[in-house]
């Protein structure tokens, strides 16, 4: 005998372990023999409904069961640690951006800038190299400008100067840059001046041509200095004329005056010498 110590119900069947009402574990009694109290349940439709089977071995109430262990139900993983890493990956490549140009940007100034200085510097050499063969004015004592002369770098395609003031300048430069060469002596200057198709007519008439001329030319320390007269230019196009007078001074000698007309034609950007007149004022 069993009974239930939630009801108080009492089981005889011996094979019951749970209240059949609310399924409370049954504990072993012992059957008094008189107890008007005592609720004793006999076995009824019910109870048969209950009985074990292969199912239900224990015979226990179908529709109870066991309490089982809780699961919480899994919660989503949080957003933030990604937008964190978004943004961190943003601010490194922000960073790496920033090295990057500041490491290659001045490289490529520099190296644009250094492309472009020897085309900078070959210009500005050159407008000096022509400006100081304009200037120059050699004396006995002072050759010249071999630099100028000797630089063949100043070959260029420039137009041939319209002002007939400038040219006029530009030739008297020569003159006196040729007037040193003849009394020095000084044929490589003189190479420079005279064009190769360069013809003379000297006093007495006689042809000479650039070739025979810095073959026979020898120096003269004699003069001391010169001085140009009546100075008069005539310029058409990329030819030019410059007509005058030079005096010679001597220290024991009298002067000596010499007319001439030069013929000039521009040539490589600058003015060569192609023919001379020359003849002496008694």
């Amino acid at each position: 005998m069993k009974r239930c110590p939630t009801c108080k119900r009492v089981f005889e069947e011996s094979h019951l372990s749970f209240c059949l009402d609310d399924g409370t574990p049954l504990v072993a009694v012992e059957s008094p023999a008189d107890d008007s109290e005592t609720t004793l349940v006999s076995p009824s439709t019910r109870t048969q409904k209950h009985r074990p089977t292969e199912t239900n071995p224990t015979g226990a109430n179908a529709g109870y069961q066991p309490p089982g262990s809780y699961a919480a139900p899994e919660k989503g993983r949080p957003v933030w640690p990604w937008i964190l890493a978004i943004l961190a990956g943003l601010l490194l490549l922000t960073i790496g951006v920033g090295v990057a140009a500041a490491l290659i940007v001045p490289r490529m100034m520099r190296q644009r800038a250094a492309s472009e200085e020897p085309g900078v510097n070959s210009n500005r050499r050159l407008d000096e190299n022509i400006n100081q063969g304009q200037r120059a004015a050699a004396t006995p004592d002072s050759p010249g400008n071999d630099n100028d002369n000797e630089n063949d770098s100043g070959k260029t395609q420039l137009e041939p100067p319209t002002d007939p003031d400038r040219v006029q300048s530009d030739l008297t430069d020569i003159e006196n840059e040729w007037t040193a060469a003849n009394l020095n002596a000084d044929k490589k200057k003189l190479d420079r001046i005279l064009a190769d198709d360069y013809v003379a007519t000297l006093p007495n008439g006689a042809v000479q041509g650039k070739a025979d001329y810095l073959r026979d030319i020898q120096p003269d320390s004699t003069i001391k200095r010169w001085e140009f007269e009546n100075l008069k230019v005539t310029l058409t196009g990329d030819r030019a004329s410059l007509q005058g007078a030079v005096r010679y001074v001597r220290d024991q000698a009298a002067d000596q005056l010499w007319r001439f007309t030069d013929k000039f034609v521009w040539r490589d950007g600058r003015w060569q010498a192609v023919g001379s007149e020359i003849s002496q004022v008694q």
